[in-house]
């Protein structure tokens, strides 16, 4: 049985630091698309980095918002009060509101908004002292991406979850970190070795991918990725590192279209020949039947003549 598929937008840091494009991606995200959610993020940058990582410069500085990393990370930032006025607006529009956190600081000020999920990245999925506190103290569902991580790795998490009874509200997906990946990179049968090793112990297999175009997300969720999550702008040309590899509203609105066809299709038949067959049937085999009903008569009509002739003789 396929679970519905359930789309999320991953807007990240796409608003470019701006409330208003932030309000706009979520009403197209909502009215357009169809998305079912979208995400974004929340990071304490002085948390976050080491002094020396703060202080350094942006490793590419034509997509940088400040003098230093530092400086451009809190330039993408949106405060808690923020947050909240991202999630009313969601509220009102009609879609779910959810955040990835990058620190314990930002894991409280989500949690305090009560999202109905709450998502850890790849590049945090190692911070237990986070995953830790999320599980004693937010009820929500977790999602949580496996990008960069060792087998070893994903085990050791989903037992902290387990330890903690959180893992049947744990959703896991398989990503590989890349911005944007080529598609021989995707390894989306890694979907199937996940389901093997965690379908029973959490709560769904999802997919994070940062391919270009929309195929392989399909494809993703015909192996049984009941969550599909995609980064998502109003214009890849924009300035930022994460426009290259995201939809834009239209490929988001034909993901949210094309999954929807597909769970639809995805079924066995309940009889051999359903009703839209037989009208079809009615019309375009019944001459072909009456014919071979014909044929039949005719071959019988020949055997009984040629015994008769037998008989005389």
């Amino acid at each position: 049985m396929y679970k519905p598929p359930y789309v999320i937008a991953e807007a990240g840091c796409n608003h470019m630091g701006q409330m208003e494009i932030a309000h706009e991606m979520i009403t197209t995200a909502a009215i357009f698309c169809r998305a079912d959610a979208i995400k974004f993020q929340k990071r304490c940058p002085k948390e976050l980095l080491t002094p020396e990582q703060y202080n350094a410069p942006h490793p590419n500085p034509y997509n940088s918002y400040g003098k230093t990393y530092g400086e451009h990370r809190e330039f993408l930032e949106f405060t808690a009060e923020e947050h909240a006025q991202l999630k009313k607006w969601c509220e009102e529009a009609g879609i779910t509101y959810a955040a990835s956190v990058w620190d314990i600081t930002s894991a409280k000020e989500i949690a305090y908004l009560r999202p109905d999920f709450i998502k850890i990245p790849s590049a945090c999925n190692n911070h237990f002292a986070m995953l830790q506190w999320l599980c004693e103290n937010y009820e929500g569902e977790i999602q949580l991406s496996f990008g960069m991580t060792t087998y070893m790795e994903k085990e050791e998490i989903v037992q902290l979850f387990e330890k903690h009874g959180r893992a049947k509200d744990l959703v896991l997906f398989h990503c590989v970190s890349g911005y944007p990946i080529p598609f021989s990179d995707v390894y989306l049968l890694e979907i199937k070795r996940m389901r093997e090793q965690y379908e029973d112990r959490v709560k769904e297999i999802g997919f994070s991918g940062h391919h270009l175009g929309i195929a392989v997300d399909v494809a993703a969720y015909t192996l049984g990725a009941s969550v599909v999550e995609r980064h998502y702008t109003l214009d890849r040309t924009w300035k930022g590192t994460d426009h290259a590899a995201s939809l834009e509203p239209d490929g988001v609105r034909k993901l949210v279209r094309n999954l929807k066809a597909v769970y639809e299709a995805l079924k066995f038949k309940k009889e051999e020949i359903i009703p839209i067959e037989m009208e079809q049937r009615n019309k375009l085999k019944y001459r072909h039947e009456y014919m071979n009903r014909e044929s039949s008569l005719e071959k019988t009509d020949d055997k009984i003549f040629f015994n008769k002739l037998q008989h005389k003789r």
